[in-house]
């Protein structure tokens, strides 16, 4: 089995440079300041950020490459069968929070890990997906993320958009809230069923579409009016995506259990949020909208 970790670094990095001119250029007003760092364990990485601007509160988008000799616990909790070997892992995550409430946070990432064992072929795997986080949802922007979903993933299989849809469902949900992070989208891991060359295209197109489904929801709702009412109502919410990401998310916990860059790895976290104690919307209000029709496991496409 050959398979080449440069060719899938090359990729990261274009798409990193790809998306932080995209969304830059949008926001007219700031530009994503790179920065990048070495992790004294192995490898380091590229950190991109954008803060106070014109359309986005703040986004991050990071590039890494680690590596070390015995995988972190979260890595191998799912795959027992691994522990104890090296590994490399190398990826683009990224989050998006803008200022206007009407334009939701979005969340992307794409992965190659790879396990290795002295006179053992390696185990290696993609992983990845993205997910939206709507406050003031609009049902062609939710149709619209999912459609271009299921178009990166249909030239390969038709089963995998069902597939990883539901993974998303399942993966991106507050147990203790008993509620869904967002509308979700893609996930996926342990990836390889194509062979490597196959299953890095299948990540290609996913990486290459998040664009594709983020900028026209942006574009078409930069400008939609809003009151304070609503900006605290998208802070209240930010809570649970703060939650989620602390207490769930394995990106996060791979990242500070294997000595990565908290930076980098908390990069994702809003810079305003609020939480009330026992707050609940108004029936029938456009924020109860939000968890009654929207926040609930539904078939967009």
């Amino acid at each position: 089995m050959s398979y080449s970790i440069e060719k899938v670094k090359e990729y990261l990095l274009g798409l990193q440079e790809n998306i932080c001119k995209t969304l830059g250029d949008e926001d007219g007003g700031k530009d994503f300041a790179y920065e990048s760092w070495v992790r004294e364990e192995g490898g380091g990485g590229r950190s991109s950020v954008i803060e106070n601007g014109a359309i986005f509160e703040k986004g991050g988008v990071n590039f890494s490459h680690v590596f070390g000799e015995n995988l972190p616990a979260s890595a191998s909790a799912h795959r027992p069968e691994l522990a104890g070997r090296s590994f490399q892992a190398l990826g683009v995550s990224l989050v998006i929070h803008p200022n206007n409430p009407m334009i939701p946070t979005s969340h992307m990432n794409v992965r190659l890990f790879i396990a290795e064992k002295a006179n053992e072929e390696p185990v290696w795997w993609f992983g990845g997906g993205y997910d939206l986080t709507p406050y003031y949802p609009f049902e062609e922007d939710c149709v619209h993320w999912h459609q271009t979903a299921k178009d990166a993933c249909d030239p390969f299989d038709k089963d995998l958009y069902p597939r990883f849809k539901k993974w998303c469902d399942e993966y991106f949900y507050l147990k203790h809230r008993d509620e869904s992070r967002g509308i979700g989208g893609l996930f996926f891991d342990d990836f390889n069923e194509l062979g490597f060359d196959e299953s890095f295209a299948m990540m290609k197109s996913v990486g290459d579409s998040y664009i594709k489904a983020y900028l026209p929801i942006v574009q078409k709702r930069k400008d939609e009016r809003f009151t304070e009412e609503q900006k605290q109502f998208q802070l209240y919410r930010r809570g649970r995506y703060v939650e989620f990401n602390l207490v769930f998310d394995r990106g996060t916990l791979f990242g500070l259990q294997s000595g990565g860059r908290t930076e980098s790895i908390l990069m994702s976290l809003p810079p305003l949020v609020s939480w009330k104690y026992n707050w609940q919307p108004e029936p029938g209000s456009e924020e109860a909208r939000l968890t009654d029709e929207f926040l609930v496991h539904r078939d967009w496409v």
